[in-house]
């Protein structure tokens, strides 16, 4: 019987180009926790991005054998607490970098904006390479800020939860609500010649 490679970006070359599985299943990678914090400043939409690795459990065989809850992390990474008017917290995204799985959370209002901070490109997008490579070589903190902007966009149409905490903060909202609403990578039509 013929065993079937893996589909993995560093196979779909053809064959003689696949991984050893064997190996990769004994590599050890970490999560990190990524925070798109998002603000608003004279009407511009702005971010920063803070992120930590996720800590694993001091033991392995007892009560939280994996550590804390990537959405704990993410909150203590954004400092935002339930204090803060209309504060948000949302997984917008995953991607696999740097031997590390990043898992990224959307974050507002920011507590500690900074001046000059980047203005989010609503534009930015960042696409795989081929069909049965899915994930892009690399993604940069403009393409992933770009996408949690549009995930949050939808999100205030769609999640009555994130609907009401979005009337508390409406100088933020309004910027979000100017942006078209996307899912992971937004969706555009494809024109193909007949």
């Amino acid at each position: 019987m013929a065993s079937v490679p893996p589909t993995t970006q560093s196979n779909i070359a053809g064959p003689g180009c696949c991984i050893d599985l064997a190996t990769t299943v004994k590599m050890q990678h970490v999560t990190t926790v990524e925070v798109v914090l998002l603000s608003a400043d004279a009407g511009t939409l702005r971010y920063r991005t803070v992120s930590a690795p996720l800590p694993t459990g001091p033991n392995p065989t007892g009560p939280n054998p994996a550590g804390p809850h990537p959405d704990d992390l993410a909150l203590h990474l954004s400092g935002l607490t339930l204090c803060t008017p209309g504060a948000t917290l949302h997984s917008t995204s995953w991607r696999f970098a740097d031997d590390a799985v990043v898992l990224t959370y959307a974050a507002l209002p920011d507590p500690a904006p900074v001046a000059g901070a980047p203005a989010v490109d609503v534009d930015r997008m960042v696409i795989g390479g081929a069909a049965l490579a899915p994930s892009p070589a690399a993604v940069d903190a403009d393409a992933v800020a770009a996408h949690a902007a549009r995930h949050l966009a939808l999100l205030v149409n769609t999640d009555p939860v994130v609907a009401e905490a979005a009337t508390l903060q409406p100088d933020l909202w309004d910027l979000l609500a100017k942006i078209p609403q996307g899912l992971a990578g937004g969706l555009h039509t494809i024109h193909s010649a007949s």
